[in-house]
């Protein structure tokens, strides 16, 4: 993990010295600020290699209205501060009136404010908190957001999964951890389900044992842990080393968990943006062109960052220019297909669209795979 945090760092910054290099007045930049290094590099990494693939195709047919879409990218670290620095290059020196980025909710919170005053048009890829889109009409997102995704999570523990008693294990130093508890429980208390067990940790803890006695001792049906992958992956594997064998269930967090976990998250399933093994074409279009690129099929994270550029060359293209307001406008009358589905923005420029639920399963080579489950619908 480490080693390959390192080498993403490297090749993200040789990538957009090169972009800056190679830029021509008439090109389009667009400023990228992802974690390409720290505790959420998969996400980083991942959304970026999407979004570097749907520019290749843009560029390659043509680009929009005539110029050239060039992303110039900055890691952040998954570090509010060091998403502020990045900002502030990417708009002083680089002069990109176009942001997407950055992936987690506090990082991308931490500039939000700044791109609206400076009216620079933001675009979220991944961030689900709600007040992301408070901050002014400038900031668009491409995800469902946390009570909307704590809500499905609630909803298909009780009524596809049949369960009646849930635990729950949450970071109440973490925003996305504690919005999405609170719209489980909600829902999952309103489908007919009684919360047995509610325990919480702070962020970077490690040892889990005493709050996991509590949860085994209230025999739960299910295990909500709406974290991301790299504590899910620790917390389910001294669950399971308690007997705690119900199922868990969690929510986009966990995209990234099959590389560094094992068999202790079978019988786990969350919500996420999309699934890799739809059979739409948008998707397997997508899926297709993103494996022959990496080797690899891509996560919620690579389709989000993918989908972001081509809500922005639709909006480009229908405004007819760059310009930040006029694409701004462009984007609010949005109403087409993408990667991770039918998308229309409502009045705080959240996406409505639908999630889907994902069921951790052992492939046929032995290796970790996820499988679609269900579509719930806003």
């Amino acid at each position: 993990m480490k080693k390959s945090a390192i080498g993403s760092v490297v090749l993200a910054a040789l990538l957009a010295f090169t972009s800056c290099g190679n830029s021509k007045s008439n090109d389009i930049v667009i400023g990228g600020i992802f974690p390409l290094s720290g505790a959420v590099a998969v996400y980083g990494v991942e959304c970026k290699n999407g979004i570097d693939l749907a520019i290749e195709e843009i560029n390659a047919a043509g680009g929009v209205n005539g110029q050239k879409l060039v992303l110039v990218s900055e890691d952040d670290e998954g570090n509010p501060d060091k998403t502020v620095n990045a900002y502030q290059k990417l708009t002083s020196k680089n002069n990109a009136k176009i942001i997407i980025g950055s992936l987690t909710s506090g990082c991308t919170q931490a500039i939000t404010a700044r791109c609206q005053a400076q009216k620079v048009l933001q675009i979220a890829p991944a961030a689900t908190a709600p007040a992301i889109t408070d901050a002014g009409d400038y900031i668009f997102r491409a995800c469902f957001i946390d009570p909307f995704q704590g809500t499905v999570g609630g909803k298909f523990a009780a009524e596809n999964l049949s369960c009646k008693k849930a635990a729950i294990l949450f970071d109440t130093g973490n925003d996305y951890s504690v919005g999405l508890t609170e719209n489980f429980e909600k829902s999952f208390i309103d489908c007919g389900g009684q919360i047995v067990a509610k325990e919480a940790y702070t962020t970077n803890d490690k040892d889990f044992n005493a709050q996991l006695t509590k949860i085994k001792n209230a025999n739960p049906d299910v295990v909500y842990l709406p974290d991301y992958y790299g504590v899910v992956a620790l917390i389910a594997k001294q669950l399971r080393a308690k007997d705690i064998n119900c199922c868990i269930v969690g929510a986009d967090g966990w995209d990234g968990v099959l590389g560094n976990a094992g068999e202790e998250v079978l019988n786990g399933f969350y919500s996420n943006h999309y699934a890799a093994d739809s059979t739409e074409p948008a998707v397997q279009k997508f899926v297709s062109a993103f494996n022959e690129k990496y080797e690899k099929d891509p996560n919620a994270f690579a389709a989000l960052g993918y989908d972001s550029v081509y809500l922005l060359k639709d909006a480009i293209s229908k405004a007819g220019t760059a310009d930040a307001t006029a694409v701004k406008a462009a984007l609010e009358a949005t109403d087409g297909n993408y990667v991770t589905g039918h998308l229309t923005f409502d009045e705080k420029h959240n996406p409505v669209k639908s999630a889907v639920m994902l069921e951790i399963v052992k492939a046929d080579d032995g290796t970790l795979a996820t499988v679609y489950k269900a579509t719930v619908n806003p």
